[in-house]
């Protein structure tokens, strides 16, 4: 027996539970993209696939002769987290998901709404006689890492000029303008010698992490950025060296836990100042991140210690980098404008590295940022490697698919529906500079702690939103 069965819309739910067979976490999107081949071929649609594993399938209009075609895009990888406790291989297996009323979610791992369920709802729609438009469908890759898929997708035998995107979180809410962005890489060159003492780990968990563009404002901790902190508080106390520090998968993700191994003269002591800097940091995060879990154990290391200079340096990265919101914007209220997040802490055998996601809505202060961090890099004696640049989709004045959606969701729910911009990337600034004109909108129905192991999405609103599109897509097809 299949686990969505009994939930409506049947067929979307039924092309969920398919694809979350498939294991598509960003760079693994070979299979989930040859699936969607597959449904081409087997529904007679013509079907393009390139080599960053992109797919675009052009499905004839239904009911209609006269209208334009319509975009819909998603994205067919997601962000590969899971509890720790969890043993699951997502590299080779798919998720397994779980109904709890009105939620659906995974046993351990992220659920991969985002953005599986914008590829379930285009298959369920070109698997139906509802009336539309042409459909050009459009499903890209590594959006996750860096929209690569969006980058490098060929856009010339698209013929839509309308566009809209299955990647929002939140039922109601038109997101039609988001920031632009970067990941910049911090990379600080270590050195190792012998060093007699006993080796610890340091860990920080239980936070409650999230997704760098929708959370970064609410002021949660970032493990990495904690451990930082509680090095810089213990290492003037007792003598110390660093052997490595790790935390964070993705840039985009607020780490959820972070871990240093260490080797002192002086453990109580190092133990001690842990436990008197874990009060002050709970305390500081009590209202906004309650579960903070800071522990300190005994450890085995065959590596090296770093240096007293290494040692030095890779503290003051830790704790002089910025992370979290800068600024926020002065024309729409409750947006923010800039922010940074480390993301992926990693120690190798000669080097630190520091991974930020960088946003930002004014290209000039997205800039200094990536500046700000080269100036602290340097001054330590590091450097820093930007890539992954993405623009910013900048607000459309007059639009007709957003006029459309807006009396569509008026009509059918009374109600007016939230038009707002982000502080996430969204693929529909690439689309917007690659195809001139083009008239962006993205939707989605609710979903909570995407990017985490928690992730759910409600499957009334799923429902709702189905429902909402079908409309919109009939209202298009008149013409």
């Amino acid at each position: 027996m299949r686990i969505t069965d009994g939930l409506s819309p049947k067929k979307v739910f039924y092309y969920f539970e398919e694809i979350s067979k498939i294991p598509r976490g960003s760079g693994n999107t070979k299979a989930i993209s040859d699936y969607c081949v597959r449904f081409a071929e087997s529904n007679g649609f013509k079907c393009l696939q390139d080599d960053s594993n992109n797919c675009i399938i052009f499905a004839p209009a239904v009911g209609c002769d006269k209208a334009e075609p319509i975009l819909l895009a998603g994205h067919l990888d997601m962000v590969c987290e899971k509890a720790p406790d969890c043993t699951k291989d997502m590299e080779k297996e798919g998720i397994d998901l779980a109904v709890d009323g009105d939620n659906l979610s995974a046993v351990g791992t992220t659920l991969g709404a985002d953005d599986g369920i914008a590829v379930a709802m285009i298959l369920a729609l070109l698997d139906s006689d509802n009336k539309r438009p042409p459909v050009e469908a459009v499903f890209t890759t590594d959006e996750e890492t860096g929209m690569d898929g969006a980058k490098n997708i060929d856009t010339s035998s698209l013929r839509g000029k309308m566009m809209i995107n299955l990647d929002s979180e939140d039922e109601g809410v038109f997101t039609v303008s988001c920031a632009g962005g970067n990941r910049t890489r911090c990379i600080l060159p270590i050195k190792r010698e012998e060093y007699d003492g006993e080796t610890l780990k340091i860990t920080v968990s239980g936070l409650k992490g999230g997704h760098s563009g929708a959370e970064i404002h609410r002021g949660r901790a970032n493990a990495d950025m904690l451990l930082g902190r509680i090095l810089n508080y213990v290492l003037p106390i007792c003598e110390a060296r660093i052997i490595s520090v790790n935390g964070g998968l993705k840039d985009n993700a607020i780490p959820t836990s972070a871990e240093a191994i260490v080797k002192t003269k002086s453990p109580e002591e190092l133990k001690k100042a842990v436990c008197e800097i874990s009060e002050v940091i709970k305390n500081d995060y009590s209202s906004v991140d309650d579960g903070i879990a800071i522990n300190v154990k005994e450890a085995a290391s065959k590596e090296k210690a770093a240096n007293a200079d290494s040692t030095e340096k890779a503290v003051a990265m830790l704790s002089a980098l910025p992370c979290g919101l800068i600024s926020m914007s002065r024309d729409i209220e409750g947006l923010p404008e800039t922010s940074l997040n480390l993301g992926i802490l990693k120690t190798e055998e000669s080097e630190i590295s520091a991974e930020f996601c960088i946003r930002s809505s004014v290209l000039l202060k997205k800039e200094e940022l990536k500046s700000r961090l080269a100036l602290i890099m340097r001054a330590i004696g590091g450097k820093v490697i930007s890539f992954g640049d993405y623009p910013a989709w900048e607000y459309k004045k007059e639009s007709r698919l957003r006029s459309v959606m807006t009396e569509v969701y008026e009509e059918m729910y009374k109600n007016e529906p939230v038009i707002t911009s982000i502080h996430g990337g969204v693929e529909c600034g690439l689309f917007s500079d690659k195809i001139d004109g083009l008239d962006c909108v993205s939707i989605g129905p609710n979903l909570k702690d995407i990017h985490t192991y928690r992730e759910s999405m409600s499957i009334s609103s799923v429902k709702r939103t189905w429902e909402f599109l079908l409309e919109v897509l009939n209202e298009l097809a008149k013409g």
